[in-house]
């Protein structure tokens, strides 16, 4: 029989404990900066497929049909809906399209194309979704460093994470402002606090490290994000 002898038994030393701690840093590095190359990735093909292929639908709508989505024809106002701040979103920003030959961006699938599920920083998913809308109160440059509102039809980006929010915004407007640019976020869009001097940079509304409620779920939170449109 074979006797266990404790004098024979010994803990680990100090260098193994170290050099064990040293490859669980190592492997965890590894998986965060793959986990972050991916959704950066991830982020890269939803502005290049997803927004921009929307961005381009919108571009033939308006040369197809000579007005822009859910205007009169007969009497065009300029107005998307031929109204201000009436979303044309989902089934009928679809319907809407494809009346007129537009093909749309794949999306989420078949019927939902409006729709795209992106992770966010926690690794939980978002549904980034598509709408295009006429605001009436979209701030612009005037005369004496300040800013009038002017009607404009956007693209409205909702469900953005402030992640995602910074690589559209340097991709659309080649800058980080949440405020100034073709690229904002909503309710700072209208902001026409006159400048003295110099732009300050306008900060968004979340940072990665808000959540929605990091008791329940954990989701990090998002934003509503605007593009102005050429027409």
């Amino acid at each position: 029989m074979i006797r266990f002898n404790p004098r024979k038994a010994r803990g680990f030393s100090l260098m193994e404990m170290a050099v064990v701690l040293v490859i669980i840093a190592i492997i965890l590095g590894a998986v965060t900066v793959g986990r972050d190359v991916y959704r950066s990735a991830v982020a890269e093909r939803l502005g290049s497929e997803f927004v921009q292929g929307w961005l381009m639908a919108y571009d033939r709508y308006t040369a197809q049909v000579g007005a822009v989505p859910g205007d009169l024809l007969a009497n065009p106002s300029g107005k998307i809906n031929n109204a201000l701040n009436t979303p044309l979103c989902g089934s009928n920003l679809r319907k809407a399209m494809l009346t007129y030959g537009v093909s749309l961006p794949s999306g989420r699938a078949e019927g939902f194309e409006s729709h795209a599920v992106y992770q966010d920083a926690e690794g939980l998913p978002q549904d980034l979704e598509v709408c295009f809308e006429n605001l009436g109160d979209w701030a612009e440059p005037n005369a004496n460093s300040s800013y009038a509102t002017r009607s404009r039809n956007v693209m409205v980006l909702s469900n953005v994470t402030p992640e995602l929010a910074r690589q559209l915004d340097a991709r659309f407007d080649g800058r980080v402002d949440a405020r100034f640019g073709r690229v904002r976020e909503r309710n700072k869009h209208a902001d026409v606090t006159p400048l003295s001097g110099t732009p300050v940079e306008s900060p968004w509304s979340a940072d990665d490290a808000d959540r929605v409620n990091a008791k329940l779920d954990g989701q990090v939170k998002t934003m509503t994000l605007l593009i102005r449109m050429n027409q």
